[in-house]
């Protein structure tokens, strides 16, 4: 007979899962098997781009085939392509950012060439496409209004012909009073940290999280960037998964609130 620790290490956990859609469908189902609540309640959405009719040339010739490679640095631009209904050609690679990004990409029925094998940056995944690609490739690289060309410019330097557009920009998406309550009072266990930008959300949505409340970060550079927000992570995954996300809290053993333990 199984223990059912092992197979549910999570039974009695209230996680809350910071983004919604077919990602965060995804993590709430994988954080149902082990045996938590999840609670999805999505901390950022993406706002329209400013230049909307760059966005629909670039992706008007995406789906006409004129691109070898596009390339995708966050799973928002996977719910903007989505959004778009964006077509990907066959011949037309695409090259996502890490795991997360990949799965994303997955989950809404697109087919992933290459995810970096170390390095989950810009400048990774620009390094791994220039040593597959020796001749010039025309690329499309959709990124956010805030995030720095590094990869196009990284790309434009070893000669590739690259189209950077913005896709969105990330916008806070305000949770309900009962989700803030929740936080405030230890009835969430745990806050799943997926990137710099949700960290920044919880930090402004949540100033009163209790310290028994563990702040799980998806990968070392999310950790990082939560750290710059002034979020004190409490858990890293080792990889940028959701699957070493979900480990990384199920090793931990449940947290109780405070006014729990009060006499």
């Amino acid at each position: 007979m199984t223990n059912s620790k092992q197979d549910r290490p999570l039974d009695g956990w209230r996680i809350l899962v910071p983004r919604g859609g077919p990602w965060g469908d995804g993590v709430a189902a994988s954080l149902r098997s082990r045996g938590a609540v999840p609670v999805v309640a999505p901390l950022i959405n993406f706002a329209a781009t400013t230049d909307q009719a760059a966005l629909d040339v670039a992706l008007t010739r995406l789906a006409a085939g004129e691109y070898d490679w596009l390339t995708v640095t966050s799973a928002t631009t996977v719910d903007v392509m989505f959004a778009h209904r964006a077509v990907v050609p066959r011949r037309t690679k695409i090259a996502a950012v890490g795991e997360t990004t990949a799965a994303a990409l997955q989950a809404v029925g697109y087919e992933v060439a290459m995810v970096p094998d170390e390095d989950n940056s810009a400048a990774g995944m620009a390094e791994q496409l220039i040593a597959l690609e020796a001749e010039p490739r025309r690329i499309l690289a959709l990124r956010s209004e805030i995030a720095k060309p590094v990869l196009s410019v990284l790309l434009q330097d070893a000669g590739h012909d690259v189209d950077s557009v913005v896709a969105y920009r990330t916008v806070g998406v305000p949770v309900t009073d009962r989700i803030k309550r929740d936080v405030e009072n230890g009835r969430i266990n745990a806050i799943l940290i997926t990137s710099g930008s949700v960290a920044e959300q919880v930090r402004e949505q949540f100033p009163l999280i209790p310290d028994e409340t563990l702040l799980a970060a998806i990968g070392p550079r999310t950790a990082r960037d939560a750290d710059k927000a002034g979020l004190p992570i409490t858990v890293v995954a080792d990889r940028q998964t959701v699957d070493a996300l979900i480990d990384a809290v199920s090793s931990h053993t449940l947290p109780h609130a405070a006014d729990e333990l009060a006499p």
